[in-house]
């Protein structure tokens, strides 16, 4: 037995199959899990904004929005963990994008972070986008947020928009633990960036059920009621 050709033929078969099994593992049942909730459905596009990459809009668009700031590389630990724990991981499926907004005047140190995260990778899915102070404001307060941005415009914060211009997250984020011992109900409508924790586990799986919705969507397969934030509170009324 040629051990030479074994070996190789275990290789291509391994990198055959990973990727195959990454797709069963993202899609998981039709009904077995729980749509990601609408939190704001009024975000803005980005048509006061450019970007050296031409023309880039949330509409249709699976997003992840950021907010980096006068001098981006003070905020490249939540850059580096985007690139590495959502980018890298979902840059191979349709509609998807990491947008990162900047003031104007910003380009050089936006062009030198890509630069530094990209490691020589093409990043033809991640956007930076340009804008006067104002309109960062205005986008940023069409957004749901409990934190605001600081005198850079800048935030740790990092939000989920869909195709449809709504920011997605989670209206009840309490544990099974939580709910049994009947703590208050507190949502999810932001990740933090600089928690490695939140990217990989809360905000990766969040984009992973997001993707499915659009799959079963487009299958003709989704049949669970999306829970939008508003409609919660007129039937509290």
């Amino acid at each position: 037995m040629d051990l030479k050709k074994v070996g190789r033929y275990t290789v291509l078969g391994i990198l055959f199959f990973l990727p195959v099994t990454f797709l069963l593992l993202l899609y998981p049942a039709t009904h077995n899990y729980t749509p990601l909730d609408i939190v704001n459905d009024d975000v803005l596009e980005l048509k006061q904004f450019t970007s050296a990459d031409g023309p880039v809009l949330l509409k249709d668009q699976i997003t992840v929005l950021g907010f980096l700031g006068e001098n981006p590389m003070n905020k490249s630990t939540t850059a580096l963990n985007l690139k590495e724990l959502v980018y890298d991981k979902f840059k191979g499926f349709k509609k998807f994008q990491v947008v990162i907004v900047v003031p104007n005047g910003s380009e050089d140190t936006a062009k030198q972070l890509k630069q530094e995260i990209s490691q020589y990778e093409d990043l033809k899915f991640w956007h930076f986008v340009f804008g006067e102070p104002e309109s960062i404001r205005a986008l940023y307060k069409s957004l749901k947020s409990n934190t605001a941005l600081n005198n850079t415009l800048a935030t740790d914060e990092v939000f989920v928009i869909d195709k449809e211009l709504n920011q997605r997250g989670r209206i009840d984020n309490r544990t099974d633990g939580e709910i049994e011992k009947s703590k208050p109900v507190y949502g999810l409508n932001a990740y933090n960036g600089i928690e490695v924790a939140v990217i990989k586990n809360e905000m990766s799986e969040d984009m992973r059920i997001l993707f499915t919705e659009y799959r079963q969507k487009r299958k003709g397969e989704f049949n669970s009621e999306i829970r939008r934030a508003n409609d919660l509170k007129a039937e509290e009324k």
